[in-house]
This record gives C-alpha cells, structure tokens and sequence, in this order.
C-alpha cells in the first residue's frame, strides 16, 4: 500500500466513470450515503469536487442543514485503490453554471455525443451545485500488494 501524490490523487479521481459515494449527516445524526457523478476542480494540489443533487433529495436537505460531507472512490480491481474525502459543501443554483457542470457530468458519464441531452436533463429548476472543499484527503494505491 502506497500514498497517493496530489497529482496521482487527482488522476485516480477523474480516471474513467468512476463514481463517488458521498456521506452527509441526516438531522438525528444518522449518516446517509448515496453515489453521484462527479467532476475535480483547480489545480491537483488544491482541488474542489463539484456534484450536483436535487435540493428536496436527503443529500439536498442535509447539506442544506449542515455542510459537512465525505466522499470516497475506488477502484474494485486488484491491487484496489482508493481515495477518501472530507470536507464542507457549499451549494448553488446558479443556472448558467448548473447546466454548464451537467452537460460535462453528461459527456463525462455518458459520452460526449449525450452531453447536452443530460446536461439540459439534469439542469433543472430545484437541482443544486455541490462544491466540496476538501479538509482532509486519504489516498492509497496498490492496498492488496
């Protein structure tokens, strides 16, 4: 098992259609997780994650309430390798910028000849933008070595 660099870091993240799992924290405490979409932001050294979630959604409201949030990715191929995110999420329903993150979201996920159709999909009234800024980054590969 090694650590990551920040530049591995960030290739590791945006290799592929990899998925993130991010964790919030419902109003009793209790976590809840679901997996997104997402793209890395600035430079490897100082990165953002942005996803998007509808704001009625559990992940919505609890951000809404409280920004905390983590997020990991893997990779479920041996020697497996991972990455941990923890940090504080900032939303925004700025509708210019919303289309523009969906449609990459769109091309990144789907191919980028149903860019558009998923951008303008997901761009939609009640969507959020969910910037992530890290506080605290875990990145291993090659764990099972």
């Amino acid at each position: 098992m090694a650590p990551m660099t920040a530049d591995e870091t960030w290739d590791f993240l945006m290799a592929g259609t990899r998925t993130a799992h991010v964790a919030t924290v419902r109003a009793d405490g209790r976590p809840h997780v679901k997996p997104v979409w997402f793209e890395l932001t600035g430079p490897a050294t100082e990165f953002q994650v942005l996803f998007t979630t509808s704001a009625e959604t559990v992940t919505g409201r609890n951000l809404s309430r409280d920004n905390r949030v983590a997020l990991t990715a893997d990779d479920p191929v041996p020697p497996y390798s991972f990455a941990l995110i923890e940090g504080t999420a900032e939303l925004s329903s700025d509708p210019g910028e919303l289309l523009a993150l969906a449609t990459r979201l769109g091309g990144r996920y789907m191919g980028q000849e149903r860019a558009t159709e998923f951008g303008q999909r997901n761009a939609v009234p009640g969507e959020l933008i969910v910037r992530v800024t890290p506080s605290r980054i875990v990145a291993q590969r090659d764990v099972a070595e």
